[in-house]
């Protein structure tokens, strides 16, 4: 009896079935990853926003503004004032919050900053005087 040389169909279809597993799997995680690394942009934007507000703004004016933006945190890179999916803050769909509190003509005593996060809870800063 001749013997053929190839792969069976049942062969192939397994081949099949456990790469498209490792497919699957593969996308997972870069999402996940993916995910996560936009999480760190976030934090690191209202670190950068937060030490600004901190070290700069308030001990040259001894009061905390009633919102933020380039106009008047000008210390900070301005790419950190849109999130990763390219809204500013304030701005509608936007993952970064900045809520003044107990203000007077627009010179604050208090504030948080906020961003929404993927794969953690929201990641909160607040004013530290």
């Amino acid at each position: 009896m001749k013997r053929k040389s190839g792969f069976t169909l049942l062969e192939i279809i397994i081949v099949a079935v456990f790469a498209t597993l490792l497919l699957i799997l593969f996308f997972i995680q870069k999402s996940n990853v993916d995910a996560m690394h936009r999480d760190e942009q976030r934090k690191e934007a209202i670190n950068a926003m937060y030490y600004a507000i901190e070290e700069a703004f308030y001990p040259a004016h001894g009061y905390y503004p009633d919102s933020i933006s380039e106009s008047n945190i000008k210390v900070i890179d301005p790419a950190l004032w849109t999130d990763p999916f390219g809204y500013n803050l304030g701005m509608e769909g936007t993952s970064y919050f900045y809520e003044p509190a107990n203000c007077t003509e627009g010179k604050c005593k208090e504030y948080v900053l906020r961003a929404e996060l993927e794969k953690e809870d929201m990641y909160i800063k607040r004013n530290r005087n």
